[in-house]
C-alpha cells in the first residue's frame, strides 16, 4: 500500500445511557470479550473503556457522565445506545485527510464534504495523555460515513495491543470482520456514491440490495488476520430493518466478529447492538502467506 489509504477500519463506537459505563463492561464480559480500561476524555464529558483485537481493530464502549444537555453540539450526544459511529485510521495532519476526500469528492461528484481536523483527546486511568485529530461528515451523516481518528501520540497508546492478553477473547474473536449500515432504499445509491469517495475505491460488490467494499488492513496488530474486513451498506428491506432505521436513523445496524470457534451460533446481542459471529470457514478468507 502506498499514499494516504481513507480505507483503514479503527474502531467502533458502542453507545450506553448515561452513567452505565460499567454495566457496559459487564455485558461484553458476559459475551466472552476482554475489556480493557479506557478513560475519560477532554472535557469530562465522556469516559470509554476497549475492547482489543489481533487485528488492531478494537471497540469503544462510550457512556456520557451524565446526561447531556438539549443543545449539546456533540454528534454523539442524542444517539439511541447502540452501535452509534465508527472511525477509520487518520494521521497527524499531512496530509490532510478532509482536503484528500473532498478533493476526491468533488472530481466524483458525490457531495461528501469533511470538516478540517480538530484536535481531541483522552487521559488514561494510569494519568497518561492521549491526543489526535479527528475529522468527521457533517452530524447528520455521522454513523453511516465514518469519522478518521489520526494519532499525534503513538496510537500503542490510545490501542493497548501488549500486554498480548488485551487482545485475547473467550469467545475466540480474533478481529472484525464486517461492519453492516442499513439506510432507507431510496438512499442506498447516493449513500454507495458518497463511501467510494470517502474510501477511494470501487466495491467489491453491488447490487440494488447491498454494496461492500473490502477494506485496507490495520497496520499496527500483533495476528496475521483471518478475514479481510468488509464494509457492507444495505437497504433497509424486512419489518425489523425498516424498524430500526426508523427509531436510530441510517448506521451501524451489524458488527462481525471473526472467530476460530464456529460452534457458538451465528448472532447474538449486546444490550443494544447486534453481533454476528464469523467462522473460519466463511467467505472472505484472507490467506496470509
Amino acid at each position: 500500500m502506498t499514499g494516504l489509504s481513507t480505507r483503514i477500519l479503527d474502531h467502533i463506537v458502542h453507545l450506553t445511557p448515561p452513567g452505565t459505563l460499567q454495566d457496559s463492561v459487564h455485558a461484553f464480559q458476559n459475551l466472552g470479550f476482554t475489556v480493557s480500561p479506557g478513560g475519560t476524555h477532554t472535557g469530562g464529558q465522556t469516559a470509554n473503556a476497549l475492547v482489543v483485537f489481533a487485528d488492531g481493530t478494537y471497540l469503544e464502549l462510550l457512556h456520557f457522565a451524565a446526561p447531556p444537555p438539549p443543545a449539546d453540539p456533540n454528534p454523539w450526544a442524542h444517539k439511541r445506545p447502540g452501535w452509534i459511529d465508527f472511525a477509520f485510521l487518520g494521521n497527524d495532519g499531512a496530509p490532510s485527510v478532509a482536503e484528500t476526500i473532498n478533493r476526491r469528492a468533488e472530481e466524483e461528484g458525490s457531495g461528501v464534504r469533511y470538516a478540517r481536523e480538530v484536535r481531541g483527546g483522552r487521559r488514561r486511568e494510569d494519568g497518561r495523555v492521549l491526543e489526535w485529530l479527528i475529522s468527521g461528515p457533517p452530524d447528520g451523516a455521522r454513523g453511516t460515513l465514518p469519522f478518521f481518528c489520526g494519532d499525534l501520540t503513538p496510537r500503542d497508546w490510545r490501542v493497548p495491543l501488549e500486554p498480548r492478553a488485551n487482545t485475547q477473547h473467550e469467545n475466540t474473536a480474533c478481529g472484525v470482520a464486517h461492519v453492516k449500515l442499513l439506510v432507507p432504499p431510496d438512499a442506498l445509491a447516493a449513500t454507495a456514491r458518497q463511501l467510494t469517495s470517502v474510501l477511494g475505491a470501487s466495491p467489491y460488490s453491488s447490487t440494488a440490495e447491498e454494496v461492500a467494499w473490502h477494506l485496507d488492513l490495520q497496520p499496527s496488530r500483533v495476528a496475521p488476520p483471518s478475514k479481510i474486513p468488509v464494509l457492507r451498506v444495505g437497504a433497509a428491506e424486512s419489518d425489523e430493518e425498516k424498524e430500526y432505521v426508523r427509531a436510530h436513523g441510517a448506521g451501524i445496524y451489524e458488527v462481525g466478529f471473526a472467530v476460530s470457534d464456529s460452534g457458538q451460533g451465528r448472532e447474538t446481542k449486546t444490550p443494544f447492538g447486534k453481533i454476528v459471529w464469523v467462522g473460519e470457514d466463511a467467505e472472505l478468507d484472507l490467506r496470509v502467506q
